[in-house]
């Protein structure tokens, strides 16, 4: 496991950090797969009964290495980013969330598929998929309207606003906020609780509450997959990358 992903056991719960503070936990393929061996670990061990994953006390993820992604086979397949999104859905066991600084991409879509989430009051989530020449990952484009309702998922995923926690905690993405000198340990605290409580009750209790979505799930991440490859290779992605390498507005005015 890379030592930019973490893991430490605090008696039944496997804690999971983003470690990579200098680039803003800013995720590579390496990371990616070092997230899904944690999480290959936290179902494998029966010892374990629920994860936390969190970043650094600043910061959670500003989303993917940009760099590293365009070097990336995309999101589909066998890539890191690829196996990260099969195994992220389909943990049987509670996966609790502790955020602040920064949630950018994927660092807040993943959260949508979390059991329990909480936020610092600093926590700041985007997601810029269409800023970026791209389309929503990670089955957003399903979850978050039914968390959200249509209208507020069109003005976070087509205008790519930034919200802040309080704002999560409105729109039903995060459970409470914290003072960040708490959030972390409140997020431990009930993971705990879920530990201590029957595991096949709680593993149950997760498959009822997500049974009716799965297979729909999967059908709409198979899609936004083809689509956000396809996307990744295209004219509007490569100029919104170089804008933002070059440290430029881009300009999407030729694009039809």
């Amino acid at each position: 496991m890379t030592e930019q992903i973490l893991t430490e056991i605090l008696d039944h719960t496997l804690l999971i950090r983003l470690n990579r503070p200098d680039k803003k936990n800013a995720l590579t393929g390496a990371m990616y797969n070092g997230i899904c061996d944690a999480f290959d670990q936290l179902e494998q061990d029966s010892q374990l009964r629920v994860a936390v994953i969190t970043g650094t006390r600043d910061c959670f993820t500003a989303g993917n290495d940009l760099v590293d992604f365009l070097d990336s086979p995309g999101i589909g397949g066998d890539s890191p980013v690829g196996r990260f999104l099969r195994t992220l859905p389909a943990l049987s066991k509670p996966l609790v969330a502790a955020v602040n600084g920064a949630a950018v991409g994927v660092g807040t879509t993943l959260l949508l598929h979390c059991d329990l989430v909480y936020a610092a009051p600093g926590a700041k989530f985007q997601m810029p998929f269409a800023n970026l020449g791209l389309c929503p990952e990670a089955g957003s484009s399903l979850l978050l309207p039914q968390m959200v309702g249509y209208r507020k998922a069109a003005q976070l995923l087509m205008l790519c606003e930034r919200f802040g926690a309080d704002d999560a905690v409105e729109l039903g993405i995060v459970n409470e906020v914290l003072a960040e000198k708490d959030y972390l340990e409140h997020a431990l605290t009930k993971a705990g609780q879920l530990a201590a409580l029957p595991p096949n009750s709680i593993r149950t209790t997760k498959q009822l509450l997500r049974k009716s979505n799965t297979e729909q799930l999967r059908t709409v991440m198979e899609l936004e997959q083809q689509y956000f490859t396809d996307m990744l290779q295209g004219a509007e992605a490569k100029e919104a990358f170089n804008a933002f390498l070059e440290k430029r507005k881009p300009d999407f005015s030729r694009f039809r």
